[in-house]
C-alpha cells in the first residue's frame, strides 16, 4: 500500500507546461534583474537629493545585489521544503513593500534597509527557485529555455530603463519606486505559475533514489514519509533530515565545481559595476540624461540576442559538448569590452560599447544554469544554484563602492573600468585552466576504460552515481 501512494516520477517534458515555466521565470528575471540595474538610473537623484558622495551612494546598488545573492540559498532552502511556488509569492511581496517602502525614505540609511535588504530578500526568494524549475522541465533543449527565460533582463532593461528616467521626470525617484513597487507585486502571479514535476530516476545506483522515503530524489509526497514506513521513530527522522540535508550538499565535494565556484568570485567582481557607473560615466562625459538612459536600453535590448542566441546555438549537436568554451569566450569578451571605455568618450563611440557588452553578458548569463546543471546534474541544481549567487553577494557588496572610492579618489572612471576587466578575464583565464586539466584527465581516462560518447543530460548523473555508490552501500549495510 505505501508503494502504491508513490506517484510514478516522470522525464524532463521538454516542453508543454514547461513553456509556462519558462514564461513565469521570464517575468521574475524582468522583475528582479532588470529592476536591480535600473536602480543605477537612481544614482545621480540619490547623490543629489541626499548630498552623498559616490561610495556611500553606490551601496544601495550594492546591497539590492549582495542580499539577492546572499539570500539565494534560503532561496533554494525555502523551495527545496515547501515549493517554488510558495517561495516566490513570498519573494514578490516582500519586494514589492521594499520599494513602496523606499518611496517614503527620509535618509540613505533608509534606503540601505528599505530598497536594500528588503527588496534584495525579496528577490532572492524569487530568483533561485524559477531559474531551477526551468532545469526541472527541460534536458534536451535546457540552454534555449534558460535563454528565453534570462532575456528577460535585457528585454526589461530595454523597457524599464527609458520608462524609470521618463516617471523620474514626472513624478520624481520618490513616485518612480512607488510605481516600481507596484510592478514587482506582479512576481506573486509568475510564482502561481510554478506547478511541481517530479523526475524519474533513470539511474538505478542514483544517490537520490536511496533516500526517496525520506520525500527526497524523485518528489515530495503529500504527507512528507509514507504511511507504510517501518521506522517512525523520532531519531530516525531526525537522522534521515540530517542525511537529506547532506545529500544536498554533496556536490561540494566535486572539483569541477569547486573551480566553477571560485571563478564566478572572479566574475561577480566584474560584471557588476558597468551596470552601476556606465550612466554616471556618460554624464560625465556631457551626454544628456536621456542618451545616458538609452544606453542601458540598447545594452539591455542586444542582452536578449545574446540570451537567445547562445541558448539555442549551444543546444546545437556540434556546440554541445563546448558549453564551457562558449561561456569562457562570452566572460573574456565581456573583460575585454571594460578595458576599453575609458577610451569612448561620447554617446556615437559608447553605443558600440553597450551593443558588445550587453551581448556578451546576455550570453554567459543564460548558460551560467545550463554549465552548472552540467556540473552537478539537474537533481542539485536548486541547491548549486543557491550555492553559485551566493558565492556573487560578497563581490556585489564590495566592488561599486571600491568603484566610488577609485572615481573620488583619483577624479576618473579609468581605474574603476580597468578593475572591472581584469576581473571578468580572470574568471576566464582560470576556467580555461580548468578547462586543459579536465581534457588531460579525460584523456588518459577514455584511454583505458571510459565511453567518450557519454549523453550530455545524462553524464553528471553518471559521474555522481560511481562516486556515491560505495558510500551508500556502505550506509544500506550498516542500517
Amino acid at each position: 500500500m505505501a508503494g502504491a501512494k508513490k506517484k510514478p516520477g516522470v522525464v524532463p517534458p521538454d516542453g508543454g507546461w514547461g513553456w509556462m515555466i519558462v514564461a513565469g521565470c521570464f517575468i521574475v528575471t524582468v522583475c528582479t534583474r532588470a529592476v536591480t540595474r535600473c536602480i543605477s538610473i537612481f544614482f545621480v537623484e540619490f547623490q543629489m537629493h541626499f548630498a552623498h558622495d559616490y561610495s556611500r551612494t553606490a551601496w544601495i546598488h550594492s546591497l539590492v545585489d549582495c542580499t539577492t545573492m546572499l539570500c539565494a540559498p534560503l532561496g533554494s532552502l525555502i523551495g527545496n521544503r515547501l515549493s517554488c511556488r510558495i517561495a516566490v509569492i513570498l519573494g514578490g511581496f516582500l519586494a514589492s513593500t521594499g520599494l513602496v517602502l523606499s518611496s517614503f525614505a527620509t535618509s540613505l540609511e533608509y534606503l540601505y534597509l528599505t530598497l536594500g535588504v528588503l527588496t534584495g530578500v525579496g528577490f532572492a526568494l524569487c530568483y533561485t527557485p524559477a531559474i531551477a524549475m526551468v532545469g526541472t522541465y527541460f534536458c534536451e533543449r535546457k540552454a534555449l529555455a534558460y535563454g528565453i527565460a534570462m532575456s528577460g533582463s535585457g528585454i526589461g532593461t530595454f523597457v524599464l530603463a527609458p520608462v524609470v528616467q521618463l516617471l523620474i521626470d514626472h513624478y520624481s525617484w520618490r513616485g518612480a519606486l512607488l510605481i516600481l513597487g507596484g510592478f514587482v507585486s506582479n512576481l506573486c502571479v509568475c510564482g502561481a505559475l510554478l506547478r511541481p514535476i517530479r523526475l524519474k530516476e533513470e539511474e538505478p545506483s542514483s544517490p537520490l533514489k536511496a533516500d526517496a522515503e525520506c520525500g527526497y530524489g524523485a518528489g515530495v509526497t503529500d504527507g512528507g514519509s509514507p504511511q507504510g514506513a517501518l521506522v517512525s521513530s523520532k531519531d530516525r527522522e531526525h537522522s534521515c533530515f540530517c542525511f537529506q540535508s547532506l545529500q544536498e550538499y554533496s556536490f561540494l565535494l566535486i572539483p569541477d565545481f569547486l573551480m566553477l565556484a571560485a571563478s564566478f568570485l572572479f566574475l561577480a567582481n566584474g560584471c557588476s559595476v558597468p551596470f552601476v557607473y556606465l550612466v554616471p560615466y556618460a554624464l560625465s562625459m556631457g551626454v544628456s540624461h536621456q542618451q545616458a538612459a538609452f544606453l542601458m536600453s540598447i545594452l539591455g535590448v542586444i542582452d536578449i540576442m545574446g540570451n537567445i542566441t547562445f541558448g539555442w546555438l549551444t543546444d546545437r549537436r556540434c556546440l554541445k559538448k563546448y558549453r564551457n568554451v562558449c561561456y569562457m569566450v562570452a566572460v573574456g569578451m565581456e573583460g575585454l569590452c571594460c578595458l576599453f571605455i575609458p577610451l569612448l568618450r561620447s554617446f556615437p563611440l559608447l553605443v558600440p560599447f553597450s551593443v558588445l557588452y550587453g551581448y556578451f553578458d546576455g550570453a554567459y548569463v543564460a548558460l551560467i544554469p545550463v554549465v552548472t546543471s552540467d556540473v552537478v546534474g539537474t537533481a542539485y541544481l536548486s541547491s548549486a544554484l543557491g550555492v553559485v549567487y551566493f558565492l556573487h553577494a560578497i563581490p556585489y557588496l564590495i566592488s561599486p563602492p571600491i568603484g566610488g572610492w577609485l572615481v573620488d579618489q583619483t577624479g576618473s572612471y579609468t581605474a574603476t573600468f580597468f578593475l572591472s576587466g581584469f576581473s571578468l578575464i580572470a574568471s576566464s583565464l582560470l576556467l580555461s585552466t580548468m578547462a586543459v586539466i579536465r581534457r588531460c584527465q579525460r584523456t588518459r581516462t577514455y584511454a583505458t576504460n571510459a565511453d567518450p560518447k557519454l549523453d550530455t543530460c545524462q553524464s553528471s548523473h553518471t559521474y555522481k552515481a560511481s562516486h556515491e555508490e560505495p558510500k551508500l552501500a556502505g550506509n544500506t549495510s550498516s542500517s
